[in-house]
């Protein structure tokens, strides 16, 4: 009867290894990294009980978990000698990798410690490329008067990009355009600006001061790529205005269609400029409507750290003075 029970029991941590061994590098992760600082601990005093002690943990509870290891990995990780141990060959090779791998948990934990802190912690911030010359360093200035070893790791993309990065945590905020509406995400209005129509110098209009949207249907568009909130505005209001606008080149930054408009490869829609551009002329659009609208944007729900907190109740201050000029 005792015979047929070990052999049971050697079936069942048998089988036990090959389910393991079958999941894959993550599933040994699952199962050894509870057992890790145990086996570091048990290596290191070379005696159950006094590293028991030293964890807080009862001596027959770690002493178990140490027969489980072992049967798990299906190698010896210790040679007994009544109550002392000393590690075999497999268990010194073993213990290297388990020192170097908690070691990653502890610096992990500091670097994620640390980007949380209130006063030196990070923010993972994206914002428009438009807002980049002028806007954001503006508003970062200004925070780091009263918050200044709080760091920032930015990211400069259009919208939708950014967005998605939010949902996958990658960044904390973004400044972006238009405002999203969407049941995952929390975001509110902090600013607005006309779009301007932007012609060569030479163009049939650049003495105008004011234009209607439908006197260029016949001009080819300077324009942003698809996926842009840009793109989709300017489509938006040609059609408003009447017509679907014939796009001769795309681009992915506003200034380098303002060059493009400048070589008179067509007329653009734009925000105003940090810095005029000579080559260009820019007009105010009557009709119709042309209003950009910037918000700030987060993940609903999502607990935010300290330095992130400041940053977005400090963005939310500057409600209708986001723009410079």
């Amino acid at each position: 009867m005792v015979h047929e029970q070990r052999s049971q029991g050697s079936l069942s941590r048998s089988r036990h290894q090959e389910d393991i061994s079958a999941g894959g590098p993550e599933e040994w992760g699952a199962v050894l990294a509870p057992r890790l600082a145990q086996f570091a601990a048990v290596a290191r005093e070379e005696h159950v009980t006094r590293a028991a002690r030293a964890l807080g943990v009862p001596q027959p509870t770690l002493s178990r978990a140490m027969v489980r290891l072992e049967a798990d990995l299906g190698v010896a990780l210790f040679a007994r000698r009544g109550r002392t141990l000393s590690l075999t060959t497999a268990g010194r090779d073993f213990l290297a990798y388990a020192e170097r791998a908690l070691a990653e948990v502890a610096r992990g934990a500091e670097a994620v410690r640390a980007d949380a802190h209130p006063e030196t912690g990070k923010v993972a911030f994206g914002f428009l490329h438009t807002l980049g010359s002028e806007t954001v360093p503006g508003l970062l200035r200004e925070f780091r008067k009263d918050h200044p070893r709080v760091r920032f790791a930015l990211v400069q993309n259009y919208g939708e990009w950014m967005l998605q990065r939010l949902r996958a945590g990658e960044l904390d905020l973004c400044l972006t355009s238009p405002v999203p509406d969407a049941p995952d995400l929390q975001a509110r209005r902090l600013d607005a600006q006309r779009l301007r129509l932007v012609v060569p110098d030479d163009h049939r209009l650049a003495g105008r001061r004011r234009i209607r949207l439908a006197e260029v249907a016949e001009d080819p568009f300077v324009t942003l790529e698809p996926g842009y909130g840009m793109r989709r505005m300017m489509e938006e209001l040609c059609a408003e205005a009447g017509f679907v606008p014939r796009v001769a080149f795309e681009g992915e930054e506003a200034e380098t269609i303002r060059g493009l408009v400048a070589a008179g490869l067509g007329v653009a829609l734009l925000p105003p400029p940090a810095v005029p551009r000579p080559g260009v002329v820019e007009l105010d659009v009557t009709s119709p409507r042309a209003i950009r609208e910037i918000g700030v944007a987060w993940v609903a729900g999502q607990q935010e750290t300290a330095p992130v907190g400041a940053f977005r109740r400090f963005l939310l201050g500057r409600r209708g003075q986001l723009l410079a000029g």
